[in-house]
């Protein structure tokens, strides 16, 4: 599985104004429901059930929310990088302002752990974390997410 398949252009987002993490939530649900033609407030949920068990906040001002969503088709990856850090309730108690929402189907084990690890162990990469830092467009974003130098390191 290649970032790239699961992480489309228009799933990476510069956002200016989000202020907390619900908020975050549902600018990334709406994207998501673009993207998959499911319902807004079905992929929203899925995240805020799974966030409700503990937080997804890695630390270094990191998240990957997550959800398992019956009749996604595909894992579905989106990504936020915001303006201003918010509250995450992260494991170090760092603000967050790097975030991947990664969304599968309800029966993808396999794949959506995969997906999970590929993005984990990249964004670990203080490079690759610094570069994502540094820029603001998203279609920038996404080149650096889905090149080929950049997928080493998430192999």
């Amino acid at each position: 599985m290649e970032l790239a398949d699961i992480l489309a252009e228009r799933g990476v987002l510069y956002c200016t104004s989000i202020s907390s993490k619900s908020q975050l939530f549902d600018e990334l649900a709406g994207r998501a429901a673009e993207l998959t033609d499911l319902p807004v407030e079905t992929i929203a949920e899925a995240v805020q059930t799974r966030e409700d068990l503990g937080s997804t906040g890695l630390g270094n001002g990191i998240a990957i929310p997550h959800g398992k969503i019956a009749g996604l088709k595909n894992v579905t990856a989106l990504f936020a990088r915001l303006e201003e850090p918010i509250d995450f309730d992260a494991v170090d108690d760092q603000p967050v302002d790097i975030v991947v929402m990664l969304l599968a189907p309800a029966g993808a084990g396999a794949d959506h752990l995969k997906a999970l690890s590929r993005f984990a162990r990249m964004l670990r990469t203080e490079e690759v974390v610094d570069q994502l830092r540094r820029t603001t467009d998203p279609a920038r974003i996404h080149a650096l997410l889905t090149s080929d130098s950049t997928t080493h390191y998430a192999a």
